[in-house]
C-alpha cells in the first residue's frame, strides 16, 4: 500500500482514538505524518507505535502559536504539507442552562477553532505544493442530537458549515475540504462516556448496548473511520469537496433522518 508516498500529513488529535488510527493509516500508505496533541506521553507513544514515518509535536489546537509551529514543524521535517486531518475533539454534557461558560468555550475551541487554526496555517503550505486535502472529524450529532449535549452538538454542526465554506473558498487552490461524521466509535472518548453513564453496569456492557442502537449491531472501529478519512484525502477523491459523509452503522437511517444532497 503506497497511496500516500511522498505526502506530508498533519494529524491533530493524532495520538489517540480516530486520530491515531488515521495516523497509522497514512503512515502505512507511505506518508510522513506529524502527530499533534497536547499530551507528550501519548504523542511519544503514538510515534513509537508507528515508527519512522511519524514525528510528534506537542501543542494545543486552541493556540494560534502552537498550530503555526506544528505546521512549520511538518514543513521543516517533510518539506511541506499536503494533507491535514483534524481529529482533535472532546465531548461534554449539559444543556445551555447548566453548561458552564468555560466548558462551552473549551468544546467550541477544541472541536471547532482547532480546525480553523490548523487550516489557517496549513492552507498556505498546501498552495505551495499545488493543492491538498483537509478532512475534519465531525459527528452524526451535526444532524440529530441527543439531549444534554448542547455545546458538543453546536460544535459539530458548525464543523460541517465551516467545511462547506472552506471547500468553496479554496477550490481554486486545488484544496478539497470534507467532513467525516461518525456515530459511536470505540475510542477513549466513547469509553469515557460509557464509564460516566454505565450506572451499575460495566463499560463493556454499556458499549454493547449502545452498539445495538445501530442497525449493524455494534459500535464502529477507529480503523474504519481512518479508511474513510484516507479515501477523502487521497487522489481517488479529488472530485469530492464540501461533503459531510456519514459513517454511522445506519443509525441516522434508523432515525428516519434524510440528509439533502
Amino acid at each position: 500500500m503506497s497511496d500516500f508516498n511522498g505526502k506530508s500529513i498533519v494529524v491533530t488529535g493524532g495520538s489517540l482514538g480516530m486520530g491515531l488510527a488515521c495516523a497509522h493509516r497514512f503512515a502505512a500508505g507511505g506518508g510522513k505524518v506529524t502527530i499533534v496533541a497536547n499530551d507528550k506521553a501519548s504523542v511519544d507513544e503514538a510515534v513509537t507505535s508507528i515508527g519512522d514515518n511519524a514525528a510528534g509535536f506537542v501543542g494545543d489546537v486552541r493556540s494560534k502559536a502552537d498550530m503555526n509551529a506544528a505546521v512549520q514543524a511538518a514543513v521543516s521535517r517533510h518539506g511541506g504539507v499536503d494533507i491535514l486531518a483534524c481529529c482533535a475533539g472532546i465531548q461534554r454534557y449539559g444543556t445551555v442552562v447548566d453548561t458552564a461558560d468555560e466548558v462551552w468555550d473549551d468544546v467550541l475551541d477544541i472541536n471547532l477553532k482547532g480546525i480553523f487554526l490548523a487550516s489557517k496555517f496549513a492552507i498556505p503550505e498546501m498552495r505551495k505544493r499545488g493543492g491538498g486535502a483537509i478532512v475534519a472529524i465531525s459527528s452524526v450529532q451535526a444532524y440529530a442530537s441527543q439531549t444534554g449535549v448542547a455545546a458538543y452538538t453546536a460544535s459539530k454542526g458548525a464543523i460541517n458549515a465551516l467545511v462547506r465554506a472552506m471547500a468553496l473558498d479554496h477550490a481554486g487552490d486545488n484544496i478539497t475540504v470534507n467532513a467525516v461524521c461518525p456515530a459511536s466509535i470505540d475510542t477513549p472518548m466513547l469509553r469515557w462516556a460509557a464509564d460516566l453513564w454505565k450506572g451499575e453496569g460495566t463499560v463493556e456492557a454499556t458499549l454493547e448496548t449502545w452498539g445495538k442502537g445501530h442497525p449493524l449491531g455494534r459500535v464502529g472501529k477507529p480503523s474504519e473511520v481512518a479508511e474513510l478519512v484516507a479515501f477523502l484525502a487521497s487522489e481517488k477523491a479529488r472530485f469530492i469537496t464540501g461533503a459531510d459523509i456519514k459513517i454511522d452503522g445506519g443509525v441516522l437511517s434508523k432515525l428516519g433522518i434524510v440528509i439533502p444532497d
